[in-house]
């Protein structure tokens, strides 16, 4: 059986291994801003919730990969990941974050700045569902605004997430979810020693969100054992 670490960044069998990763294909090209946000977010109270640096790098990858030009992120936290994807963007590309807590977003607003990129950010403070039901009202909502999307908010709330999210995303884009085999729980006894009421009650939401994906004749889904596990969906119809 697994063992539960819900303290670590990565599912591999050691942090020695993720380690490797950083050492060798990740920091030797770190953005410099990146770096620092980095480094800012990992001191915040809440640091755990930053994406993973081995994350981000696959995500800038994949966006370029697949030529996207408009994006939506929910759950900014300080905007490591916005940041992330505002430098993957081509000049006239744009990224709209969208979180409750702008004291948190102002933390990593002046490195955005600082790289250059605050022009292709587009920030909305709010309840996710709320701005998300705002953006189906708009004309061109039912083509698809958005090449890319990135879920890391509220996990009791993903299934509202996606049936939105997956309205604003074009036939053809991807949607990320992040967070999607929590610690490794997903595939654990409910009662693994370590975790706690709120491990287990988060995990039995994403058994269900998973499995929901999974047979979602609309996507095409993949999950990835990358840092807490990430979901990719291609929409298909």
């Amino acid at each position: 059986m697994g063992t539960y670490h819900p303290e670590s960044n990565t599912l591999l069998r050691s942090d020695s291994i993720l380690e490797y990763v950083l050492e060798t294909t990740v920091y030797p090209r770190e953005n410099e801003c990146m770096r620092e946000l980095r480094l800012l977010t990992e001191q915040h109270p809440w640091g755990f919730m930053g994406s993973s640096p081995d994350q981000m790098q696959f995500f800038s990858m994949l966006l370029k990969m697949i030529g996207t030009k408009d994006t939506l992120e929910v759950g900014v936290f300080t905007g490591y990941s916005l940041l992330a994807t505002a430098l993957a963007l081509p000049d006239d590309g744009k990224v709209v974050g969208v979180d409750s807590n702008r004291e948190w977003y102002e933390l990593g607003r002046p490195l955005i700045d600082k790289a250059g990129v605050a022009d292709k950010v587009d920030f909305r403070e709010g309840d996710g569902i709320a701005v998300l039901d705002r953006m189906l009202l708009l004309p061109l909502a039912g083509d698809g605004l958005f090449d890319f999307a990135y879920v890391d908010a509220d996990k009791q709330r993903y299934a509202a997430y996606h049936e939105r999210v997956l309205r604003l995303v074009r036939v053809g884009g991807v949607v990320a979810y992040d967070n999607t085999l929590w610690g490794g729980s997903v595939a654990m006894p409910r009662d693994t020693p370590g975790s706690s009421e709120l491990d287990r009650s988060v995990r039995d939401i994403l058994l269900g969100f998973n499995a929901a994906v999974a047979a979602d004749d609309r996507v095409e889904a993949c999950l990835l054992p990358i840092a807490d596990g990430v979901t990719l969906c291609r929409r298909v119809k």
